[in-house]
Order: C-alpha cells, then structure tokens, then sequence
C-alpha cells in the first residue's frame, strides 16, 4: 500500500510528463557539472578554482532565488518555468559552441556556470510550487518525494556517465548534452494545460512581493527555524561534491572516470535516502532525523577525508550522499507544509537560496581551507563540524510541519468604502476593539500574540495592543498597511491556521466576537477638498480592480 501512495503522482499525466523529462534535465546539469569541473582542473590546478565551480553554480539560486519565487506567485507559474529553461539552454548552447572552438578559459566556465544557473534558478521555485497544481493535497508529500527521486536518479548516474562522457569525447560533448536535455522539458511544460486562476487584485510589484515573502518567512516559526537549519547544514555537507574533483585527482590518484564514480556513489546514496523520506517521517520527527543525519554525514566526511582507498570513499560519499538528500528532503516537505499557496514559491525559493547559499559560502571556505592546509584537512574539519549540529536543537525547535490550516478561507463582511480611494491609498490604519472578560485578561493578551504573528505574516506592520484604562475590559487592537491594495491582499491570504487564532481570541471575548472595526487612512489631506463647499466624494463601497 505504501509503495502505490509513494507513485500515485505518476497517474496524474502533467505531473507524469514534467517529471519524467526533469529526469534527463537533471541528466545534464549533472554531466554540466562534471565536464566543468574536469575542465577546470585542465586549465588550473588551483584548489580554490576548482571549488568555485560548485560555488558559481550554486551562488544564482542563492542571489535569483527570492525574485524567481515572489515572480512565480506573481505570474503564470508555467511561464515562468518555461522562460527559466529557455535562459539555461541558450547560454549552455553557447557554452558548447565556445568549447569546441577551443576559447574557454577558467573566469569564462565560471561566467557560463553563473549564467545557466541563473535559469534554474528561475525555473526551480515556479516548478516546485506547480506541483500542488499537478497533484492533490493528498499525494503532495509522495510528488515532493518523487521529486527528490528524479534529482538523485540524475546524481546517481549522471556523474559516471559525465566522466565517461568527458573521458570519451572531452568537456564541449557534456556541455553540448546539458543544451539539449532542457528540450523535453520546455515542451513538457508547454503541454501542461495549467488552469490560471487570476486574482481580483492588480498584482503586487515584485519588490514588494519579495518583502512579503521575506517576512512571512521571518514570522512564520516553522518556515524560519528551517531556513536557518538548511543553511548551517549545507555549509558543513559542501565539501563532499566541491571537492570530488580533487579526492580522484589528489587523494585517489584518479582520472575523470574515478572523479564521475564517487560522485555516482553518493548519487546512489542520495537514491536510497530519498526512498526512505516516508520511513523516516513515519518513525522519527523531523527535528531527530536531522539531529541523526548530521552525525551519519559528519562520520562520513571524516571517513573520506582520511581515506586512500577507493572502494572506502566511495562508502563515505554513498553515506554523505544519503544522509544530505534525505535531510534536504525533510526540510523541502517541511516548508512546503507550512506555508500556504499564496507564498508557497517564495517560502521555496528561500529555502533554495539559504540551501544553495550554504553550499556556495562553504565551498569557498574549504577551499580557502584546502588552500592553506590540506584537501584532507579541510574534508575532516568538515565533518568535524557536522557532528556538532545536533546541538543546535537545544536552542532552535523545529516543530512538525502539517499541511492543515494551511488551505485558504475567505473573510466574509467586505469593507465599506465611503472615500474615494485606489489601491494605492495609505497609509492604512486599522483598529479592531474587543470585549474581553474581566475574569482572566492574561489569557486574551496570550491569545492575541498568536494574532499578532497573524498579522505581521500577512503583511500588518506596528502592531500593538492597548487596555482600556477607563473601561478595563476594553481593548484595542491597532495595526498598518502601507497600502488599501495591502490590506485587501491580507483578507485575501486568510488561511485556517489563521482564522483559527483569531477565533481563540474571540472566544474570550464577552460575546464571542469582535466588538467593532475601524479602517482609516493617515495623512488624509490627499482626500480633503481645499474648498469648503467642495464636497468628499464617496464610493458605496471596495470595488477589487484585478486584471
């Protein structure tokens, strides 16, 4: 029974098709990576170049990441992911056409490696957020899982495949298969009939959609307490795949092929890791399983960087490999339980830009380690540090994620206008007054601390509380939105979990609701007449301008 749950996606034919063709795009971002970086120990033996290259294909989904998330809430999902493709194959044509014309030069592989980067790291958030298009609520953790799957399919493989690739035909034929592989998914993409929804409000321009999505992220715990875990975890893990090129090269005394074998081991590790994400989310919780998981990596990475046997570093990458993807994993089904579907993308694409910025920022720092010491010494010091990470759980809980209360409700009583104002009036004010029961006022103002994350996730600023002091049961609630257009997107991103803790709220109340709602606009002097028989004008009520 668990193992159809684990392939019920495969039965819807969108999720199907696009999962099907990211395999072999995933096929060669993997051998991409494999001639760039043999390429880069060809043209340099400089440990810390070729460490950058795992950094400078990594540092775009730390730097677009959050554009491409708060673009992918924003526009067509679709479009999105197809325009990302696009980039990353037309500057990897580009790339193969310099290779076999012989003009590459170690800063342009890095240039070239940024570049097509950059359009995976705009397609990423947009095809993770699609697919609880693609698929129900029910099999989403099974579809993320699938997802994680195709990756590590492409890990296992894709590097013994790159070496031999690179060992047969030279670097330019794997640069030449990374250009190719995005074909089948662009047209996957263009066959998926995605249903577009479009919002009754104007869309927010991406600046502010990116701050939106910053401080969700920030005020939501779970989403929070993951980010940081994700990127403390990556800094450590970096140095199994940066330096793969040197433990062949210098520790093994290899060539390309052994160089594509032990990144096909921890491929295969992160295989098994991967179809093990339901065992591990049924027996252990998410905090434990990572606590567990960076003491396997570390053991490992200490076991390669003292290693002189291939068949005895391989052992280490398949551990590391294994335990990295079945963390990654965890954490991705985390964040994707936890935020609902209006910053789903940008809770996603931070998760992505703290993940790969981690591995960027840790990539370079153990080459600089390598640099100064050793290449054994900077994989040891490595594992050194993640066998230290279980002691962050002492300070920073992670809570289990739930996909509950997480769905979209709507707030019935729109607000009555009697100005004339657009959607870009501010700033707004809103007073909320509550009766509240005299018999124990610590558990309102408890109640209202849940409400004011509520608020503050949503997009409220300046929250504050205030007691009566002529009529102690008396409170006023008091926040602001910089826009009116502001304030009506936060009735529109009203989820269950936050009905809910407004309903906690309200139970304490005398009646068991809101007493009254006040809704100003500061500085109103835009909406006054300089005439006194000049009247306001009035607008029975908010009409949403959407497209």
């Amino acid at each position: 029974m668990r193992e159809h749950a684990a392939i019920a996606p495969l039965r819807e034919p969108a999720f199907l098709r696009i999962w099907s063709a990211s395999v072999l795009s995933n096929f060669g971002q993997m051998i991409l990576g494999v001639g760039v970086a043999w390429e880069m120990t060809r043209l340099t033996s400089v440990p810390g170049m070729v460490a950058l290259v795992q950094t400078a294909m990594m540092l775009p989904l730390m730097l677009v990441a959050l554009p491409a998330g708060a673009i992918a809430d924003t526009f067509d999902r679709k479009r999105v992911a197809i325009l990302g493709l696009c980039i990353s194959a037309f500057f990897g044509s580009i790339l193969s056409a310099l290779a076999f014309v012989e003009l590459t030069s170690p800063w342009l592989l890095l240039g070239f490696c940024f570049l097509i980067g950059t359009g995976v790291a705009l397609y990423s958030p947009a095809w993770q957020s699609s697919i609880g298009e693609q698929v129900t609520p029910e099999v989403l953790p099974a579809a993320i899982g699938l997802n994680t799957i195709s990756y590590n399919v492409a890990r296992s493989f894709g590097p013994a495949i790159g070496g031999l690739i690179v060992l047969a035909a030279g670097a330019q034929a794997a640069f030449a298969f990374n250009a190719v592989s995005y074909l089948p998914l662009i047209l996957a993409f263009l066959l998926w009939k995605r249903i577009h929804l479009p919002s009754r409000l104007p869309p927010e321009r991406i600046t502010r959609a990116m701050v939106s999505g910053v401080r969700y992220a920030f005020h939501s715990h779970p989403i929070r307490t993951v980010l940081v875990r994700a990127f403390v975890f990556a800094f450590g893990a970096a140095t199994a795949t940066a330096m793969a090129p040197l433990i062949a090269k210098d520790l093994l005394g290899g060539n390309a092929s052994t160089f594509g074998i032990l990144l096909g081991a921890g491929g295969v590790g992160a295989v098994v890791g991967a179809l093990l994400i339901n065992t591990f989310r049924a027996r252990f919780s998410t905090a434990k399983a990572y606590s567990m998981l960076a003491l396997l990596n570390g053991f490992a990475l200490i076991a390669v960087g003292l290693s002189r046997s291939l068949p005895l570093t391989c052992l280490g990458m398949f551990l590391a490999g294994g335990a990295t993807m079945l963390t990654i994993s965890l954490l991705n089904i985390s964040v994707q339980l936890s935020a609902p579907r209006w910053v789903t993308a940008r809770a996603l694409s931070l998760f992505s830009s703290l993940l790969t910025g981690g591995v960027a920022f840790g990539a370079w720092f153990w080459g600089i380690v390598a640099n100064h010491w050793a290449i054994d010494t900077a994989i040891i010091a490595s594992g050194v540090m993640m066998l230290t990470l279980p002691l962050i759980t002492m300070f920073l809980t992670l809570p289990e994620a739930s996909q509950a209360g997480a769905e979209a409700v709507d707030i019935e009583n729109e607000p009555e206008v009697g100005l004339a104002i657009t959607m870009r009036s501010g700033p707004i004010v809103i007073e909320i007054e509550y009766h509240v029961e005299p018999e124990d006022p610590r558990a309102f103002y408890t109640a209202m601390q849940e409400v004011r994350k509520v608020r503050l996730r949503n997009g409220g600023f300046n929250w504050s509380i205030a007691r009566d002091i002529g009529d102690p049961s008396l409170w006023t609630e008091r926040f602001h939105f910089p826009t009116w257009g502001d304030y009506l997107r936060m009735r529109d991103r009203f989820t269950q979990a936050d009905l809910d803790a407004q309903s906690a709220a309200n139970a304490l109340t005398v009646d068991g609701k809101i007493a009254g709602v006040r809704r100003g606009l500061e500085r109103p002097f835009g909406s006054v007449r300089w005439k006194e028989n000049t009247p306001d004008p009035k607008q029975e009520s908010v009409v949403f301008m959407g497209p």
